[in-house]
């Protein structure tokens, strides 16, 4: 019971201390980003044909740090990848410590690709049907604090939907989930991507289907890394064990 408490304590001083090490990245990140969040302003608005308002002058500083912020957020997934490794290495292989390692720079590229799909994609799809609303009836005018929270809404969900397949590859190699699991959760998954998608997009089926697509090609490419790893994985456990497959006799 003792050992018990004593490993339990162990692990909880570890998870904050991995909690600490993010927290503090990301600090340091979000001021690095606050010293080029004019740059970066300027490039996210570098095709809007129209001026931004603001309410009051501290409302130019939430927009700052909002920009800074997600910045920040998006620099701090390989730390967050990091820690999380450092969090559950003890509990790997050798083997699965340089197989689970080599997913931290996927898991920063993947989700730098789903923001790109949400802002290159989506995003002048569903700015481009908002604003045909109001063509001819209303005059349009933008605050920048609502404009910038409408990308953020739009774009930053993909980033996170994109790290699915790398998610689902490392759960599977450390045994939290498996192919089958995933398969048999095919349907609810499918419903929830799609509740996902008519919520972010406006309500026109070519948009809706714009993301839906991808979404669940995104699901079943999940599925295939899964049953990859999984395969690896027996296949590894059977030659570690020294068994070999008996044949069918005929």
């Amino acid at each position: 019971m003792k050992n018990q408490e004593l490993t339990l304590v162990y692990h909880l001083g570890e998870l904050r201390k991995r909690l600490i090490i993010t927290l503090l990245a990301f600090i340091v990140f979000l001021f690095g980003s606050f010293i080029f969040v004019k740059e970066i302003y300027d490039w996210l608005i570098r095709d809007l044909n129209r001026e931004l308002a603001v309410l009051g002058p501290t409302e130019i500083l939430s927009i700052y740090f909002m920009i800074s912020g997600v910045s920040a957020f998006a620099l701090t997934i390989p730390i967050v990848a990091h820690q999380t490794w450092l969090f559950v290495k003890p509990g790997l292989t050798k083997k699965e410590r340089k197989i689970t390692l080599a997913y931290i720079p996927g898991f920063f590229t993947l989700f730098i690709t789903g923001l790109s799909f949400g802002y290159f994609v989506v995003y002048p799809i569903v700015l481009n049907f908002l604003l045909s609303l109001s063509k001819g009836q209303f005059e349009t005018m933008f605050t920048a604090e609502k404009y910038f929270k409408f990308i953020i809404n739009l774009t930053l969900p993909f980033g996170l939907l994109f790290e699915i397949p790398l998610i689902a590859m490392f759960l599977t190699s450390i045994g939290v989930i498996n192919p089958l699991l995933l398969s048999r959760a095919r349907k609810i998954s499918y419903f929830l991507l799609t509740l996902i998608a008519i919520f972010i997009t406006p309500p026109d089926i070519m948009s809706d289907i714009l993301v839906i697509v991808p979404l669940f090609v995104l699901y079943e490419f999940s599925v295939t890394l899964s049953k990859i790893v999984y395969r690896k994985k027996i296949k590894k456990q059977q030659s570690d064990h020294n068994i070999i497959p008996m044949k069918k006799t005929s």
